[in-house]
């Protein structure tokens, strides 16, 4: 702690942060959840069945469009972008002529108003170049300029920066800070008001901003003062790149991504018109999350997309390298890796289908489905990745350009690998998006009993809250008891595919009284029952995406598919294998080992087992802090930003 004590971060009790965290969350439910129902115990297959379908302009539009990108795509060079550490200037002018930077923004504003599963299908295509393209595109369309101001800007804002945005001036999103993660109670860059009221002075040091070295527009984050006149609070700003005061000090570089465009970058009185205040005073974090409902599903594209080509490999390979008179893929124990591998995508693909349709028909709140698509796909991605690793076998571990030198195809497994590990982290680490999910999945309940569980809440208080909670389980409790699934002819339209759906109707009763069972419990103690949480968690994922693989296998038979008969041979795969991680979910939340690893953790904390780090060196102690120091000031630093299509200065 000594070493950053004196940086200008906010001290932030445990209980600020989560009011922090609560102020920003969507509190109402104006909209129909699959997924919120599914954590009561309701199986509302009508929110999703049958599969939602593009109507046939719309899906002729979109192949058009990916027919023409795929075409560009052909002419880019993964391994180019791997070994330069950086995608060359000329693939980024040729994806912002075909209108990539804009395939989300409304062609009113100059963008090609493509559907969300357009712009998913799209990620899928660029990033099988490389997957720092799809993350240049994502990050800029997906929680850069264009989605916060398409949701929360003014008309005068869109007019003035989504035309740019389209033309390809990128966009970056500037929220984390040296010290500031998911926690953003403690965000310390401010927004201090000037010149009566026009204007804001930007002060802070952001870590970690994708596109930030070639952006020209930035989304950032900053706290506005209270005062006279002034609301305060986490606010989000239009800030453009070259501002006098900005300075990008370096670009950070990483075991994957490695033609990420991802620097830190300084704010030193950095002036900025009110005009470019994106909704109101304190509505930053708000507006972020609300974003991030569809942005969080380019993770889950990128993935799935992944997946596709893991499954290619795999097979390809498979059938080809020989050991003990067989190809390996007939050996069991790598037939088994490569069953997960393509059952896994195939639900993957569903996911991410399903949440995109759900998203364009805009008829469903969809804030749950898409945390747990993220959740579940970036867990899963690098699960089948790691498989397609031993699979290969040491050509697996080999790199691409090694492969290439010895004469052999110039696989890039290893490069996988390292590529997608980001995503667990990325817009939310998975531990932070069980807790996330965890938060809404029991919203109800708070909303009957919180105040039980609130050791601060009024005697009163706590009468009016045992009432309501009283009159709520009365009615709730007992529909969890019996249901559909307990109906042997129920679900008969999915035919083979009929007993995963009555799996997951039952378990998604059983998930809603093991959550009634925590908080009757542990109560107020519940939130700091993460592992328990998780589980819940992750249950609910699996119960999703079997759901989203059997309508869409349904779909598929209905409208004739060619593969329809394929499709529910991977939807039943799928669905026995997640039905055995589910069954493992449900035995460790009362089976585990949390109390003693909190307490073990307890202890290395402690420095209890310091003695079993001895005999190895460390070669990271003395090269600098765990945390950098940073104060408020001028920039000391080299600017090291650059700029590939320059919009703002263009005619």
């Amino acid at each position: 702690m000594a070493d950053n004590a004196d940086v200008p971060t906010p001290q932030i009790t445990e209980r600020q942060a989560r009011e922090v965290a609560e102020q920003a969350r969507e509190t109402e439910w104006t909209r129909p959840s699959f997924a919120k129902e599914l954590f009561l115990g309701r199986l509302t297959l009508d929110l999703v069945h049958p599969f939602p379908r593009p109507t046939p302009d719309e899906d002729a539009r979109t192949e058009r469009f990916l027919t023409s990108l795929r075409a560009a795509c052909r002419s880019m060079d993964g391994a180019r972008i791997e070994r330069d550490a950086r995608i060359p200037d000329e693939y980024v002018r040729t994806l912002a002529e075909l209108g990539c930077f804009g395939m989300k923004i409304p062609t009113g504003y100059g963008g090609l108003g493509l559907s969300q599963v357009a712009y998913n299908r799209a990620l899928m295509v660029v990033a099988g170049v490389h997957p720092s393209i799809g993350a240049l595109l994502s990050a800029h369309q997906s929680i850069g300029v264009p989605e916060p101001l398409k949701l929360a800007g003014t008309e005068e804002q869109k007019r003035r920066f989504l035309p740019r945005c389209a033309r390809g001036a990128i966009s970056a999103f500037l929220l984390t800070e040296p010290d500031v993660g998911s926690d953003p109670a403690r965000l310390a860059s401010t927004a201090v008001p000037v010149e009566g009221g026009d204007a804001y002075e930007l002060e802070g040091v952001k870590l970690w901003t994708t596109n930030g070295v070639v952006a020209e527009l930035l989304v950032v984050m900053a706290r506005v003062p209270r005062s006279e006149g002034h609301r305060g609070g986490i606010s989000a700003f239009v800030v453009e790149a070259d501002s006098p005061g900005i300075t990008v000090e370096r670009r950070n570089a990483f075991m994957g991504l490695r033609g990420i465009e991802n620097g830190v970058t300084r704010l030193h009185r950095v002036r900025v018109p009110k005009e470019n205040l994106i909704g109101r005073e304190g509505d930053g974090l708000k507006i972020a999350l609300t974003t991030l409902n569809a942005g969080r599903l380019a993770i889950p594209a990128m993935c799935a997309g992944s997946g596709k080509w893991a499954l290619k490999i795999a097979r390809e390979w498979s059938a080809e390298r020989v050991q003990w008179g067989r190809p390996v893929g007939r050996h069991e124990a790598v037939a088994a890796k490569i069953s997960f591998i393509a059952a896994t995508t195939y639900a993957l693909e569903s996911v991410v289908e399903l949440s995109g349709r759900m998203s364009d028909e805009n008829r469903n709140d969809i804030r749950i489905e898409a945390a747990l698509a993220k959740l579940w796909a970036s867990e899963m991605g690098c699960l089948i990745a790691d498989e397609l690793v031993q699979i290969r076998g040491g050509r697996g571990y080999e790199t691409a350009d090694s492969l290439a030198a010895r004469g052999e195809r110039a696989v890039p497994t290893e490069q996988i690998v390292r590529d997608l590990r980001i995503n667990r982290i990325f817009e939310g680490s998975s531990e932070i998006m069980r807790l996330l999910v965890a938060r809404e999945a029991v919203d109800t309940h708070l909303r009957a009993a919180g105040e039980l569980a609130d050791p601060d809440a009024s005697t009163q208080a706590k009468a009016r809250a045992a009432a309501r909670a009283s009159g709520f389980y009365a009615r709730w409790l007992p529909k969890l008891i019996a249901g559909k699934g307990h109906l042997p002819r129920s679900y008969s339209e999915f035919g083979s595919l009929a007993p995963h759906l009555r799996f997951v109707e039952r378990s998604s009763r059983k998930l809603a009284r093991s959550t009634f069972y925590g908080m009757a419990r542990w109560q107020a103690g519940l939130e700091k029952r993460e592992n328990f949480l998780g589980r819940i968690v992750d249950i609910g994922a699996e119960l999703f995406a079997m759901t989203a693989v059997c309508v869409r296998a349904e779909r598929q038979r209905v409208d004739g598919h060619p593969g329809a008969d394929a499709a529910f041979e991977l939807a039943d795969a799928f669905c026995a294998q997640a039905r055995l991680r589910v069954e493992r979910l449900f035995d460790a939340l009362w089976a585990n080992t949390d109390a003693k690893d909190r307490k073990m953790a307890a202890g290395v904390l402690e420095s209890r087992y310091e003695w079993l780090e001895r005999g190895v060196l460390d070669r990271s102690e003395g090269t600098g802090p765990w945390i950098a120091h940073w104060e408020p000031g001028p920039s000391t630093e080299t600017n090291v930003a650059r700029r590939i299509i320059d919009t703002h200065h263009s005619v």
